[in-house]
């Protein structure tokens, strides 16, 4: 059983006095890491708990959170699970945030329904939760959601793949996340729509976690379960890259089609380098941004953020078909993840 470690007293009592505080705390059960950096003494302090803090997706995630809260003389604490689907490590980060005085916390939830009961402690307590890119189950656990369409991200995609595919008969492969979690769900359904196909059309489904060597793993399943497959879409890039290493490997990466979404920088380089057709570009550094934004103008004129604002989408590729709205990787390179 792994070892937790609570924000010490005289750390907060030190940040208060200098301004700067290293917060370190291991979450039960998750080994998860806690940080916190401070405007100084009395400063609006804003919550940011991410799945993980290795997905290049959270990194840029933490980038524009740090920038804003900076901009407006905000305290940044932040959290993150040891992996993806850690909902005992969100939970301990939520505990400890408002024990620490958090106005607001911002959330991209591990499991969307098991984050709620937390959730709900908090807002009772005057806490603003603001729910980032996944959202909660139900969406009204949170006070506001900051994300992509994801069901819109996955519905572009498939009708990119459509098109793309020219009327060829197609063998599908859907490289997805983890089962219960609301934006794997969103996307996964969202390409089903737009290619036009359901679950009885897919021919190989396997769960990947959005890791690269699992979506590796997972294509390799694939393949020697139907040799025949040309369409790949998968939850995100890293999946993608691990999927087109062993189509590689069997010298099928030039006829299988490998749509995906969340238009990371190293995914849009991907889609310009041939190794990824289409890629549907989401920009979690502004949902960042404008969540801290939206804890602060609570912080200090009390009014609450609401409702669903979102944060946009863009398809990325370099092959445009007809009848589907894109952009070049030029336009994805100057803007991903932004």
């Amino acid at each position: 059983m792994s070892r937790t470690t609570r924000l010490s007293p005289s750390l907060l009592r030190a940040a208060a006095v200098t301004g700067v505080a290293a917060l370190a705390l291991t979450a039960c059960g998750s080994g998860s890491g806690s940080s916190s950096t401070s405007a100084g003494s009395g400063s609006i302090k804003v919550g940011l708990i991410t799945k993980t803090d290795t997905n290049p997706f959270f990194v840029k995630m933490k980038e524009g959170a740090e920038k804003a809260a900076k901009a407006d003389g905000a305290q940044l604490m932040t959290a993150a699970g040891k992996f993806d689907g850690d909902n005992a490590g969100q939970v301990t980060a939520i505990e400890n945030m408002v024990a620490a005085g958090v106005k607001g916390i911002l959330i991209t939830p591990s499991d969307s329904k098991a984050i709620v009961p937390a959730v709900q402690k908090a807002r009772a307590k005057g806490v603003l939760v603001i729910a980032l890119d996944t959202p909660t189950e139900p969406q009204s656990a949170v006070d506001a959601l900051f994300a992509t369409n994801n069901l819109d991200a996955g519905k572009l995609i498939g009708q990119y793949a459509k098109a793309a595919m020219k009327g060829k008969t197609a063998k599908i492969a859907t490289l997805d996340l983890a089962p219960g979690v609301s934006v794997g769900v969103l996307r996964h359904n969202g390409f089903l729509q737009g290619f036009g196909a359901t679950d009885k059309d897919v021919a190989c489904a396997q769960d990947t976690g959005g890791d690269q060597a699992k979506g590796q793993t997972a294509m390799e399943n694939c393949l020697q379960k139907n040799p025949d497959i040309n369409l790949v879409y998968t939850i995100n890039e890293p999946a993608a890259l691990g999927a087109y290493t062993a189509l590689k490997a069997k010298g099928r990466e030039k006829d299988v089609l490998i749509v995906s979404v969340d238009g990371g920088c190293t995914g849009t380089q991907a889609v310009k380098d041939g190794k990824i057709a289409a890629t549907s570009q989401q920009y979690p550094l502004k949902m960042a941004a404008e969540g801290v934004k939206a804890v602060v103008s609570y912080a200090k004129n009390g009014k609450k953020a609401s409702g669903y604002t979102d944060t946009g989408v863009n398809l990325i590729t370099d092959k445009a078909q007809p009848g589907v709205t894109s952009k070049d990787t030029a336009f994805g390179l100057q803007n991903c993840w932004g």
